[in-house]
């Protein structure tokens, strides 16, 4: 790993730590992007009663703001601890180049945050109680399901994403 990569992942853990002092979870990340912007993302799910306040959420929202974009290709998101399923989803979707952490899941879990249930559920068919997933389909004289992706098909002025 490079100097500069091992220094961004070392602020992403100094930030989780401190976040801890500041009444959040123990989690931090930066995005920085290729021409070496850096935005921050701490954990605030207990702070702000927000389940998706995880930090890699954090910085990528604040990355997006800051540069009025959605799509952070070439960044690279440094973070304190292996993103859970979300986090990951969350970084795809952001276009997210590249993906550096400190601790794992199972670091995660000896501190009391087990995340392998989340894992389980999307590689465990028999985990799906713990959330059932199901399409219903609607009333046949009310809208189709189609009816959001044809009206999104014919509009002109659509962002592609």
């Amino acid at each position: 790993m490079s100097t500069t990569a091992t220094h961004e992942l070392a602020a992403a853990v100094q930030l989780a730590t401190n976040n801890v002092l500041n009444l959040g979870g123990p989690f931090g990340a930066l995005v920085v992007t290729a021409d070496g912007h850096r935005f921050e993302g701490v954990n605030r799910v207990t702070a702000n009663n927000d389940p998706t306040a995880h930090a890699e959420v954090t910085a990528i929202r604040t990355a997006c703001a800051a540069l009025g974009t959605f799509d952070l290709s070439g960044a690279t998101l440094y973070t304190s601890c292996e993103p859970c399923p979300m986090c990951l989803a969350s970084a795809l979707w952001a276009r997210v180049s590249r993906v550096v952490f400190a601790a794992d899941r199972h670091d995660a879990a000896s501190a009391g945050f087990d995340d392998a249930v989340f894992y389980d559920y999307f590689d465990k068919p028999e985990t799906r109680d713990l959330m059932p997933v199901v399409r219903e389909e609607l009333a046949a004289d009310g809208p189709h399901r189609m009816d959001p992706f044809s009206t999104w098909n014919t509009l002109d002025s659509r962002i592609d994403y």
